[in-house]
């Protein structure tokens, strides 16, 4: 697969080590004849060392095969992220910093949630594409101050600051993007 084709989520092959890819940043050339860019951060499967390289789009890399399986958010506690297998009931636990960018959606009920499986160890969850939150604190919204719509941050029960809309207030529950971060609707 080319360099191009790499996504958020997958398992990569890179001089003989399987890296779980946790963030992507392409960077296209100023000029005609540049190549874009691909920055890949992860972790390593096994010894869960910190990952990062550059890859040209053209350049070719190696995917790892990875099974997905439904889990169940149970709790966090000092150890870290303890998730349960729907199927087999067995337990996954990974460290809190491994999971740093998915903590902030994680809630007790959380439907939807599913753990990558490399050679029987699991390297990272996949959120859903969106959750419900609850808005815990935010600026009071003043009436007439303006005629165009505004944003104010909210932080939400899981800690999680958002850019809301004027007329929200506490204790109101709003649909976030898992992947941007970005409120989208109120429900």
């Amino acid at each position: 697969m080319k360099a191009s084709e790499i996504k958020k989520g997958i398992v990569i092959d890179v001089e003989g080590a399987s890296v779980f890819i946790n963030e992507l940043q392409v960077q296209t050339a100023s000029s005609r004849s540049g190549n874009t860019l691909y920055k890949v951060r992860g972790r390593n499967v096994v010894t869960r060392q910190k990952f990062q390289a550059s890859f040209k789009g053209d350049e070719v890399v190696q995917t790892v095969d990875f099974e997905r399986r439904a889990v169940q958010f149970l709790y966090q506690d000092a150890d870290g992220c303890t998730f349960m297998d729907r199927d087999t009931y067995e337990q996954y636990v990974f460290d809190l910093d491994a999971l740093e960018a998915e903590r902030p959606y994680l809630i007790d009920g959380l439907e939807g949630i599913c753990a990558l499986v490399v050679d029987g160890n699991a390297v990272g969850i996949e959120l859903p594409a969106t959750v419900i939150l609850q808005v815990v604190d935010c600026a009071p919204a003043m009436k007439g101050s303006s005629a165009s719509s505004r944003n104010k941050p909210a932080t939400t029960n899981t800690g999680l600051v958002v850019l809301v809309p004027e007329y929200l207030a506490p204790d109101d529950t709003i649909k976030v993007n898992t992947l941007t971060g970005e409120f989208m609707a109120r429900m």
